[in-house]
């Protein structure tokens, strides 16, 4: 990969005269990923590795690769492989040539996953971007280009609890989509279990939209129409045939509804309240541990190795 980087690099620099460096970011591994990155010469580019103090998830990753970036535009991609060096030039294009100032990537179709991943993917663009004034494009990915600005204004939003994809269409300016078919992974396997998933889903939703709420509040619509138009049959009932109907039953399945419904919307306000929480106590989104730069100009030369408390 950090070879097909560095020839990618030089293309750029002949093509589009664009000077360009590398940040691994190294998100509190266990294995060998920081030494190997240590290693990396500077072949082409400039090399940048950010190792932090432990494993803070992909959106403060995401920050610090862009917090450490000193080109201008930022591109992010994922080191598994899957992304292709080979699409960036075509990214690059977009940006000096078209003009626009966030070039996305999406899947250009999902058929080797299966049905109920699908519709769960789905279900979720359908649900955060219900009532949005900015959509979130569906099946986009963090593997995209951001122009110079828009870069500086992703770095301008202050808030802990980000949601990267959310942020980068939020923020607006000339977008375009560019569909490809991700590569198999180079090595590794996926630490993204069903149940992170969710997790992870749940945190964008709360992180960036106010959908469940608002689902919230129309579910509680429904069954207050629902016990108003059972209520008004049992009146009705009783009127005609002068027989009351038995109330146990409807009783217990009133209240089980009731009170079910009631635990979901709580769980749901305490998301939010949790967020607010985490943004009031403005922890700092991640510690670096170790930042490491070896420089073109300066391959001869011993690299610069800072340590610090937080970035």
């Amino acid at each position: 990969m950090h070879q097909r980087l560095g020839a990618l690099a030089k293309t750029l620099n002949s093509g589009y005269g664009l000077g360009s460096e590398v940040v691994y970011v190294d998100d509190g591994s266990t294995d060998a990923t920081l030494a190997i990155a240590r290693a990396l010469a500077p072949d082409g580019l400039d090399v940048q590795v950010v190792s932090l103090s432990r494993n803070f998830g992909k959106e403060a990753a995401l920050m610090a690769g862009l917090d450490h970036a000193r080109r201008g535009a930022v591109l992010f991609m994922d080191g598994d492989g899957q992304h292709p060096p080979d699409l960036v030039e075509k990214l690059v294009g977009h940006w000096i040539d078209g003009g626009f100032d966030v070039v996305y990537t999406a899947k250009a179709h999902r058929d080797n996953e299966t049905l109920l991943r699908r519709f769960a993917v789905h279900g979720f663009y359908a649900l955060i971007n219900w009532g949005a004034r900015q959509k979130i494009p569906e099946d986009a990915g963090d593997f995209r280009l951001l122009s110079p600005r828009a870069a500086a204004a992703l770095r301008q939003l202050p808030e802990r609890n980000r949601f990267f994809k959310g942020l980068a269409s939020w923020i607006g300016f000339r977008q375009i989509r560019v569909d490809y078919e991700p590569a198999a992974r180079a090595h590794g396997m996926t630490t993204f279990s069903p149940g992170r998933l969710v997790g992870l889903s749940i945190e964008g939703l709360t992180s960036f939209s106010v959908a469940p709420l608002r689902f919230a509040s129309l579910l509680g619509v429904l069954l207050a129409s629902a016990a108003f138009l059972f209520g008004l049959s049992i009146l009705w009932e009783t009127w005609t045939t002068g027989k009351s109907v038995p109330g146990y039953p409807s009783l217990v399945v009133g209240l089980m509804t009731i009170g079910g419904v009631q635990l979901i919307m709580i769980g749901i306000v305490g998301e939010y309240i949790g967020k607010i929480l985490s943004e009031l106590k403005a922890r700092p989104i991640y510690f670096v541990a170790e930042h490491s730069v070896k420089r073109i100009e300066a391959e001869a030369a011993p690299s610069v190795s800072e340590r610090t408390a937080a970035e």
